[in-house]
């Protein structure tokens, strides 16, 4: 009931401190009451008074607000509140009388609820009972009606309907049952409900006083709410228009302060308009001297680009110049070849005619030319040597020089006093390098340059040498020649040029030695790479951070010091060693280091440079250390203070000038080194100046420097634009140009006479032009100065014209650092006299196109001092294209005039000025002139353009779509091109809706001459013709037109998706999609729609359509069904699948590329035991005569081996690697493994026929028309499968074959996963009646794990079965097809069942029988033999045994299933083999042996064949009996209990018996034979019975036979019994058959019993006797 009440009335517990509390003991069940502080207060008051709790009690959380609002009441009380409410009330309510009174409301509401709930219990009772009491009367009238049926029914004798209608009388009854029970349940409910109303009424009574007095605090409640209500509204009043008042004086205000802010923003707006006005005319000037500077600017562009244009074009020309020299080099060079190589054959022809060894004796020329060119190259090295010292002396002298004139000014004493030894030093350095005959030091050189010349094999490092020798033989020879020639009149600068180039090129000679010597030096470090954990080791062990220590920028005298951090980079624990520095570093580098110990892989350590230089010069060399690994080196680099000098600007070109106009230009000379020098300009050693000052002997080496320039730049050209030739081509170039090289030289060297183009003429003339250049073009006031490191200064060249004609400055900026070669400089002016001329004399107008207006404007310039009349003339064939406005005008004395020139080239261009227009380059240039007025001469200037079309043209002009369906797209492609040499914009304007241009919706931009494809893609909505033109517009508004046109049908069916997007399928896998194909015909009327031109007049008639997919060959697409008819408004499922599979073909092709690689694995590993066995071959040593050793190499090696690689297989034909064989599936796997993806698309047509085929011959095919054909399109991507199948020769169909019915097999299968994530896999459900299970469960395989599904197959019927189980991952589903069959096991016993009887055995011994199993059917069949004593199912003589005690057992039928067992506990019978299997067609032989231990005669057993399936073969009883002897009587009524005790026997008390007494006194053995004679119809049937008497054989020796006798049976015959035969003898195993009739005699009283009883003696091993009795009966049929 508390569980009802919590669900329908929802009750609230409140916290038990509270005033009201929800628990009570009277009221329990309820759960609503009222709680009182105590049971003496209840008792006291009466039930009716409550006294509450203290009013100070805390408050439940959801009544805190009262707290505030009774906080909020005080304050309006103590402000301005009503005292004449607290007057009526008498006291002042304190909040927590509040609480009580709404919390005992929300009591009372609870309980008032709840009560009303159980009223509502109580109603929906009583109407529950009473619905049920009328179902109830209407039942019992159902059944009185049902039973006066039967009654009838049964009165009339139709059993059918009385047990028809007793069937429903008991339903009936049932349901009346039911329903009473339910009816007493409802009233037992009412019951218990009335009495909870009763109840909740009691506690409503009891609680009604406290009901009142809770309405009247309400009331009192509401009346003072309603009252600090009022008072709250008229506080608000009053703050409401309080602040109104303050939103007034605020509204003044903010309007006074915007009347005065728009006052000044008035001003503000007024003085900017000022301002602006001002800034206006300023602003104007500026852009006008701004569009000035940008024409002045755009025509030094225009200019530039003609100049390199003709560069280009010279260069161009000077390249196909170059290229026919070299060619005519390259011949030079082949007939020089030729002429040498026949010069050495005529040589070694007549060496050998004359009996001289000719290779000998050339030999020894080479070797004595080789000799010869060594002491050359040594004496040329010992002048070069010389050379630098004296190029540093010069430099220190200098230096000396700088140092004084910088210290001039201070008063210090003199440089001289500083450096007294410097003269004499140089002095005895000058003695030293006077040529002197070679001393005993160039001696030994020239023998240890012999000796190594005799001993060195390598042709590289010759010439190497060779090549070194020859420059430095050919610049000494130089140098040679300049000393010997004559000197000039005066120094010039030549000289010096001529001396700083030659210590450039011997330092630079003595720089490649240098580099080559540390090569040498760091090739002895170098170590092969070294393995370390597995890791080649490249590279230095140690890095070093920074990687070069450079010392930039130094100075002599000072120090400096440089951090270096070592990192091990190797894999193993390092260590490092300071080994030193180079040997000419040590004086200056010293190296602070401790060795650190050793250092883990990325472990560092420091090291400290110190670098003190002494002399001024660059340093390099390298600090050299040891590790574990290997040694290795930190270069060092040591570079001094130098000059960097450039200008921004080496050539300057004023431009066109008036006489007697100013113009300055700034060139800009920077230092960018660290060294300060003197600069100065010098204009008196300009280039053309410097040819007037040589002498003709400095002319000539000048010819000469010029000419070997020359063909070094020839030679460079040749070399960079050569690479693309063939190397043979390249060699005989080197050598012709060495060939040529050494005739200049030689050209050079001998006497030949000074060429006169060397000499430049007109010296006068060059000298007055440049008299005149230097007045025209002067230099600024800086003309000297000093440049400091990292400084610019700024040098001005002023160009004031004072003639008309060309002026011309060429001068150079000097250095007093010898290292920084002169600057030249060139200048160029033009001074003009015109008083009018054109500011921009050549107008380009850049690229135009036809039929478009172009517009420039011409700006004229005059200098007059009057005003003058100006006409623009346009030649007459340009007159239609071309027109200058105005046409004549009045240029201002000192000012400018602006013209408007105006050009619209029409088509017509070509043939109107044919002169100046190339139709083919589309180049035009009009010359046109300005008639000045007064001035002879006109001015003219030039118009420049490029004349281009416009035109877009469309390739082909036409598009024919053809006939196209309504529900398929056909796309057209068409090229457009531009003709013109401007890119253009165009765009494909008003579309119609079925066509789509693509790319980019048919908008665009063409390149000049560029053509694009586009795709115009037509899709009719109707069927009809259609005859429209696509408008493209270019970005000029000009419209191009393209004519298209097509043909609409609607086909008789309609796919309902005409494109299918498969999603990434892996090989292996299958998607899936479904489409509809839909006939939309609805009647039998003919169709409606156009048909073709090509078939007009034929009409296609709604019938059934035929339909058929056609697949493309080889293609993994299949379409189910693939075929099929279709009538009017019907429509069919279409199913594709994309399977996508590897290709035969490439499977093949893999299988082919594997057994290649084999074979040649198998090759080298041939060849690599070959060389094993030749090396253990050359170890073997064999002692020649001298005593050295010599290695064998056996010759036949090489013969013996080479059949082993014939011998090796050959790749079979592709056509032999048949699917299922080892190495197709091996190419499968690797072909799976290296699979990527691979994207195929497809189109499948679809056929559909015009109608059903004739009537007259249904058997043809119907007509297929081209135009009802759909299309399909497919889209199909494959990817790698992540998950294959390894087992099972990776096929996906697991066979378990022919299983018997019954059987299980299991079979096994391994997948792998080959991706990169992770799979979860599960699989789908078998069918779990099916004959198929999945053993085990699923995992999630990481990235190549496998697992091993385990599946079974236990068929229960014969049939094949054939199942899928898909293994499922995220990305794809492998299925794999199960499949087998069941088949009934054939298997037949050679015995057809029931009793097997072994007969009488003697104890302890055994016999055996055979039963032979046959299989007849096609499968191996399992079985195994059940015996019932052995079996634990059933207990050994279970309810047969109790079954045969309890009932009667005379009859000898009777005998029990497990009868009587072995003492010893083993079974009496037992079989081999227990179990086993049959194979198909053959037979198994089972034994079955019967051994007991002692004499019985009820050893009895079952056994059972049973198959695998649990079928049963046969079933067999077995029986058997055992004896002590070998004489047994069989036969007779049974005696005793069949089933034995396995409790020995009582043994009692007996006198022991002799011998004598136990021969005399042995018990007989009691037989009882029962013989009934049967009485029918006054004949009386003599009784006749059988005994059986028989002879045991035994393996151990006994009689053959044995003997018996009836004792006294001649007394039967009394009472009417025979026996025959009376005696007889039985031969071993054999039995006899004593046969024992009873006759009745005469007078025989009916119901009698005779009985007689005869001794039976049995004489065998041993003699028993049997008391045979004979008990006889007559029967009656009666009985």
């Amino acid at each position: 009931m508390r569980g009802r009440l919590d669900k329908q009335g929802k009750m609230d517990v409140e916290d038990r401190n509270s005033p009201c509390d929800v628990a009570s003991d009277r009221c329990g069940e309820l759960g609503v009451h009222l709680s009182t502080d105590d049971d003496e207060d209840n008792e006291e008051g009466g039930p009716g008074q409550m006294t509450f709790k203290d009013e100070e009690a805390v408050l439940s959380p959801d009544l805190k607000w009262l707290e505030d609002l009774y906080e909020e009441d005080d304050s309006d009380m103590d402000g301005n509140g009503d005292l004449a409410v607290a007057a009526v009330n008498g006291k002042k309510r304190s909040y927590a009388e509040t609480a009580r009174m709404f919390k005992l409301r929300r009591n009372l509401d609870q309980l008032d609820c709840f009560h009303q709930q159980k009223e509502h219990d109580v109603l929906k009772a009583r109407e529950e009972l009473k619905l049920c009491r009328q179902n109830v009367e209407s039942l019992v009238e159902q059944r009185d009606k049902l039973e006066k049926d039967i009654e009838r029914q049964r009165a009339e004798d139709n059993s059918v309907a009385v047990f028809r209608l007793r069937a429903q009388h008991k339903n009936l009854c049932q349901k009346l049952q039911s329903d009473e029970e339910l009816e007493g349940h409802i009233s037992t409910r009412l019951k218990q409900q009335e009495m909870e109303l009763s109840e909740v009424e009691v506690e409503l009574g009891r609680f009604s006083s406290l009901r009142q007095e809770v309405q009247e605090e309400e009331r009192v409640f509401q009346v003072l709410k309603n009252q600090k209500a009022a008072t709250r509204l008229q506080q608000e009043r009053k703050a409401s228009q309080n602040l109104q008042l303050k939103m007034q004086h605020l509204r003044v205000k903010q309007a006074a302060m915007l009347r005065k802010e728009e006052t000044e923003c008035q001003k503000k707006i007024e003085e900017g308009q000022a301002r602006r006005k001002i800034a206006a005319k300023y602003l104007t000037e500026t852009i006008k001297r701004m569009h000035q500077r940008e024409a002045e600017k755009e025509q030094e562009n225009r200019e530039l680009l003609e100049k390199r244009i003709q560069a280009v074009k010279s260069l161009k020309s000077n390249i196909a110049a170059t290229q026919e020299s070299l060619r005519v080099h390259q011949s030079r060079a082949k007939a020089n070849t030729q002429r040498k190589e026949q010069r050495q054959r005529q040589l070694r022809e007549s060496l050998q005619a004359q009996g001289i060894n000719s290779i000998k004796h050339m030999y020894q020329q080479k070797q004595l030319e080789e000799l010869k060119r060594k002491q050359e190259e040594f004496e040329d090295r010992q002048k070069l040597k010389r050379v630098e010292i004296v190029a540093k002396i010069i430099q220190e002298e200098q230096l000396v020089k700088n140092r004084k004139r910088h210290q001039a000014r201070l008063p210090k004493p003199t440089t001289t006093d500083k450096f007294p030894s410097l003269g004499r030093a140089r002095e005895k350095l000058l003695s030293y390098l006077d040529p002197s005959p070679p001393s005993a030091t160039e001696e030994s050189a020239t023998i240890q340059l012999r000796q190594f010349s005799d001993s060195s094999s390598s042709s590289s490092a010759s010439s190497d040498v060779e090549d070194l020798g020859q420059t430095v033989h050919q610049e000494v020879d130089d140098q040679s020649l300049a000393d010997s020639l004559a000197e000039p009149e005066f120094s010039g600068l030549w000289d010096q040029n001529y001396k700083m180039l030659l210590n450039e090129k011997t330092t630079l000679v003595q720089t490649e030695v240098k580099q080559e010597e540390p090569a040498v030096a760091s090739g002895k470090l170098s170590i092969p790479p070294k393995m370390v954990h597995g890791k080649e080791l490249k590279g230095p062990p140690f890095i070093s951070k920074p990687e070069v220590i450079l010392f930039k920028d130094f100075e002599v005298g000072k120090m400096y010091k440089k951090k270096i951090v070592l990192t091990n980079i190797s894999y193993i624990t390092n260590h490092c060693k300071l080994l030193g520095v180079s040997t000419h570093l040590k004086d200056f580098i010293s190296i602070n280091f401790e060795p650190p110990g050793s250092l883990s892989t990325g472990m560092s350590c420091d090291m400290q440079a110190v670098f003190q230089p002494m002399i001024n010069k660059d340093l390099e060399g390298e600090v050299q250390f040891a590790s574990a690994v290997g040694p290795f080196s930190v270069p060092v680099r040591c570079t001094i203070k130098r000059c960097d000098l450039e200008v921004d600007s080496q050539f300057i070109d004023f431009g066109s000038h008036v006489v007697g106009q100013t113009i300055s230009w700034t060139i800009t000379l920077t230092n960018k080194g660290a060294l300060a020098t003197l600069f100065s300009l010098d204009t008196c050693l300009s280039p053309e100046t410097s040819h007037v000052q040589m002498a003709s002997q400095s002319s000539a080496i000048t010819c000469q420097e010029t000419s070997t320039t020359s063909v070094d730049q020839s030679s460079s050209v040749s070399l960079g634009t050569g690479q693309l030739q063939p190397k043979q081509e390249s060699q005989e170039l080197s050598e012709a140009l060495q060939q040529e090289h050494s005739e200049s030289e030689a050209s050079a060297t001998g006497p030949e006479p000074i060429p006169e183009t060397c000499v430049s003429p007109d010296v006068d003339a060059q000298m007055d032009q440049s008299h005149s250049d230097y007045d025209d073009i002067r230099l600024g006031n800086v003309k000297e100065g000093e440049i400091g490191p990292f400084e610019s200064i700024q040098l001005e060249v002023v160009f004031t014209p004072t003639i008309p004609g060309e002026a011309k400055l060429d001068f150079h900026i000097k250095f007093s650092d010898l290292t920084s070669k002169p600057i030249p400089i060139q200048v160029r002016g033009v001074a003009v006299s015109v008083p009018v001329w054109v500011v921009q004399p050549s107008i380009d107008l850049k690229i135009c196109m036809f039929d478009r207006l172009y517009q420039d404007s011409i700006m004229v310039q005059s200098r007059a001092s009057t005003a003058l009349k100006l006409t623009f003339e346009v030649c007459p064939e340009m007159r239609k294209h071309m027109e200058i406005l105005p046409k004549m005008g009045f240029i201002q004395p000192q000012s400018g005039f602006n013209a408007q020139l105006k050009f619209l080239p029409r088509s017509s261009l070509s043939k109107d000025a044919k002169k100046l227009f190339d139709k083919d380059t589309g180049v035009l240039e009009v010359p046109l002139t300005v008639q000045v007025a007064g001035q002879v001469k006109p001015v003219h200037f030039t118009v420049q353009a490029v004349v281009t079309s416009s035109d877009l043209q469309f390739e082909p002009t036409e598009v024919d779509f053809g006939i196209c369906s309504i529900y398929q797209l056909v796309k057209s492609s068409v090229r457009l091109t531009n003709l013109s040499l401007l890119p253009q914009d165009f765009g494909f304007l008003g579309v119609p809706e079925f066509i789509e241009v693509q790319p980019n919706d048919g908008f665009g931009t063409l390149l000049p001459q560029e053509t694009l494809e586009i795709d115009l893609i037509f899709s009719a909505n109707k069927a009809k013709e259609y005859n429209f033109q696509l408008s493209c517009r270019s970005g000029i508004n000009r419209d191009f037109l393209l004519s298209c046109r097509a043909v609409g049908v609607r086909p008789p069916l309609e796919l309902s998706h005409s494109l299918v997007q498969f999603g990434a399928t892996a090989v292996g896998d299958h998607s899936t999609a479904i489409l509809y194909l839909i006939n939309h015909q609805n009647n039998h009327k003919q169709s409606k729609q156009p048909v073709p031109p090509v078939v007009k007049g034929a009409v296609a008639p709604v019938a059934p359509r035929l339909f058929s997919f056609t697949l493309p060959k080889d293609s993994d697409i299949s379409i189910t069904p693939s075929a099929g008819g279709l009538l009017p408004g019907e429509r069919c499922l279409v199913q594709v699948t994309f399977r996508p599979r590897l290709l035969d073909q490439d499977i093949r092709e893999e299988a082919l590329r594997l057994l290649h690689r084999a074979k040649m694995l198998r090759e080298k590993e041939l060849e690599r035991n070959r060389h094993a066995e030749q090396e253990t071959k050359k170890e073997v040593p064999v002692e020649t005569g001298k005593g050295k050793k010599a290695s064998v190499v056996p010759k036949t090696s090489t013969v013996s081996d080479s059949p082993n690689t014939d011998q090796l297989t050959e790749p079979p034909n592709p056509a032999d690697i048949q699917p299922g064989s080892e190495q197709y599936e091996e190419a499968r796997a690797s072909l799976l493994y290296s699979f990527t993806q691979r994207y195929s698309e497809y189109t499948v047509p679809c056929f559909v026929s015009d109608g059903d085929p004739p009537e007259e011959d249904r058997q043809a095919q119907p007509s297929w028309s081209p135009f009802n054909t759909l299309y399909l399109k497919l889209q199909c991507p494959a990817v790698q499968p992540p998950l294959v199948v390894i087992s099972n020769n990776g096929q996906n169909v697991i066979d378990f074959h022919q299983v018997a019915v019954g059987e299980k097999m299991i079979k096994r299968f391994t997948v792998q996963n080959i991706s990169k994530e992770s799979l979860d896999l599960r699989s789908s459900v078998l069918d779990i009646r099916g004959p198929f299970f999945l053993l085990n469960a699923l995992r999630c395989l990481r990235p190549g794990g496998k697992q091993t599904l385990v599946l079974a197959f236990s068929p229960s019927l014969e049939k094949k079965y054939c199942e899928s189980l898909e293994v499922r991952s995220q990305k794809m589903t492998l299925e794999m097809t199960v499949c087998g069959e069941g088949v009934v096991p054939a298997v037949t016993s050679s015995h057809p069942g029931g009793l097997l009887d072994f007969g009488y055995v003697l104890e302890k011994e055994s016999t055996s029988h055979v039963l032979k199993l046959q299989n007849s059917s096609a499968v191996a069949v399992g079985f195994r033999v059940l015996l019932a004593s052995l079996c634990p199912s059933q207990p050994q003589g279970g309810a047969d045994r109790v079954a045969f005690l309890l009932g009667s057992y005379t009859d000898s039928q009777v005998q029990p299933t497990v009868g009587t067992q072995n003492y010893s506990g083993l079974s009496v019978f037992s079989v081999v083999p227990v179990e086993g299997s049959i194979g198909p067609g053959q037979s198994q032989d089972i034994t079955v042996t019967f051994q007991p231990d002692h004499p019985a005669v009820n050893y009895s057993d079952r056994l059972t064949i049973e198959l695998t399936n649990k079928s049963k073969v046969c079933v067999v009883d077995l029986r058997g009996a055992a004896s002590s002897h070998n004489m047994y009587l069989f036969g007779g009524d049974r005696l005793t209990v069949p089933i034995e005790s396995l409790l020995p026997p009582l043994i009692t008390g007996q006198p022991p018996l002799t011998a004598e007494s136990e021969v005399m006194e042995k018990p007989t053995i009691p037989v009882l034979v029962t013989l009934r004679a049967s009485y029918s119809a006054g004949v009386v049937t003599p009784a006749v019975r059988e005994l059986q008497v028989g002879c045991i054989s035994s393996t151990q020796p006994s009689k053959k036979s044995g003997e018996f006798y009836w004792d006294s049976a001649a007394s039967l015959q009394q009472h009417g019994f025979s026996v025959e035969p009376t005696k007889g003898t039985v031969e071993t195993g054999h039995r006899r058959t004593l046969t024992v009739t009873w006759t009745p005699h005469c007078g025989y009283k009916p119901y009698e019993v005779v009985q007689t009883c005869v001794p039976l003696t049995l004489k065998g091993d041993e003699t028993n006797v049997y008391r045979v009795t004979l008990l006889a009966l007559v029967s009656t049929t009666t009985d």
